[in-house]
């Protein structure tokens, strides 16, 4: 088989017939359409919501127990998926072509991998699985937000009220554009309490938030999840970062009166210069990776957290970045894990897994992934207060590289 230019036509209608398809269709209109192209036995996996998993989504039903299940760490999907590159292996029909495993990500934010048997030139099969690829990350994409089915397969065990919440108004664990990288994650991810993150780009601004709201309950998720609309609410009017501190300050105090508060860290870095401004609400200071070694603690006079309404002076804080600086927002629940002996997880190798890890050429994304397992690892699985990290990047004129 070859790649030729009219096959994108084929690729064209594929996205033309799925415009009034359900997620349960996907999978026989990507296969229907990818025979078309020589492609097949193609199936799509869709990972959980921990990345420990893919799973397959089929026209059978969304159920746990429909269609096959491999892990992420010691597979060669896993592999694909970990990578973000292809992997390829003998088809198992005996037919002496070739079955690919493919990423299927949405720039950097991974939603699974693509299976699919081709035979013939390599290059020519990798170009093609890399298009099909992309235009099922797109057509996921475009489902999977509105499909309880999508909701069901991604996930491995029983959710809270307070993490359904949580999860359905963060944004996407992943964002690569404008001279940025950004990457987010929450444990335990089926049973998050106050913890929140969220990032949103405007213009030449990219804005960087991290909340712990106090306690560990469906009210802890309320307070967070009011803090963090009251932050768009005030950012998209375009609220200076004190104003909306202000703003989240007096939105809790009216809603929630003084028996509920939040720490919090909200930034701006301007994408252009790499200025980092932003403002401490008694929560752990920010932390900079500079030149894949350095250590930095930011430092910010604490306004207190808000809805304390303590009357402290609100400090805005500046640093420059540097082309591939890291900045890290977390909260305690990061540092503070302890194993069965009571021993911290601790900022020192906190900081040593990032660094040791994203320095071995793992995408910023894995690195997240592999740290979030250790933290879970050394505290035997079950965490006893949500774990949050918010990690970005800035790559300042290097934009060509912020996507595997």
């Amino acid at each position: 088989m070859s790649w030729s230019v009219g096959d994108e036509g084929v690729l064209l209608h594929l996205i033309e017939a799925s415009h009034t398809a359900t997620l349960e269709q996907l999978p026989g209109l990507i296969a229907d359409h990818a025979a078309r192209l020589g492609v097949t036995d193609v199936a799509l996996f869709c990972v959980d919501i921990q990345e420990t998993v893919l799973r397959q989504i089929t026209g059978r039903g969304m159920d746990a127990g429909a269609g096959d299940e491999v892990p992420v760490e010691g597979t060669l999907p896993g592999r694909a998926y970990q990578r973000v590159d292809l992997q390829a292996e003998s088809a198992h029909d005996g037919s002496g072509r070739r079955r690919w495993w493919a990423p299927v990500t949405d720039g950097v934010e991974r939603l699974g991998v693509l299976r699919a048997d081709v035979d013939g030139d390599e290059e020519a099969a990798r170009r093609l699985l890399r298009h099909l690829a992309s235009v099922t990350a797109l057509l996921l994409l475009s489902k999977r937000s509105y499909s309880d089915s999508f909701a069901r397969r991604v996930r491995t065990s029983t959710m809270n009220v307070a993490a359904e919440m949580q999860w359905n108004l963060m944004p996407p664990p992943a964002f690569a554009g404008h001279d940025i990288t950004v990457g987010g994650l929450v444990e335990p991810a089926y049973q998050v309490g106050g913890d929140a993150f969220d990032y949103a780009i405007a213009g030449h601004t990219a804005h960087l938030t991290v909340f712990d709201a106090m306690g560990h309950d469906i009210k802890a998720g309320i307070t967070a999840n009011l803090a963090l609309a009251a932050c768009r609410n005030a950012r998209r009017q375009g609220a200076s970062l004190a104003e909306t501190s202000r703003a989240v300050e007096r939105v809790l105090a009216q809603q929630l009166g003084s028996s509920r508060y939040v720490t919090g860290v909200m930034a701006e870095l301007d994408l252009d210069t790499g200025l980092l401004t932003w403002v401490n609400r008694g929560h752990p200071l920010p932390l900079l990776i500079r030149g894949r070694r350095r250590v930095i603690q930011l430092g910010c006079p604490p306004a207190g957290p808000m809805g304390t309404d303590l009357g402290l002076p609100l400090t805005e804080c500046h640093h420059q970045l540097e082309p591939g600086d890291r900045l890290l927002l977390y909260t305690d629940g990061i540092v503070e894990a302890r194993d069965a002996q009571g021993r911290e997880f601790g900022r020192d190798r906190f900081v040593d897994y990032v660094v040791r890890h994203h320095s071995a050429q793992q995408t910023l994304h894995e690195t997240l992934r592999r740290l979030m397992r250790a933290i879970l690892d050394h505290h035997s699985g079950r965490l006893d207060d949500d774990a949050t990290v918010l990690l970005a990047e800035w790559r300042a004129g290097h934009q060509h590289r912020l996507t595997p």
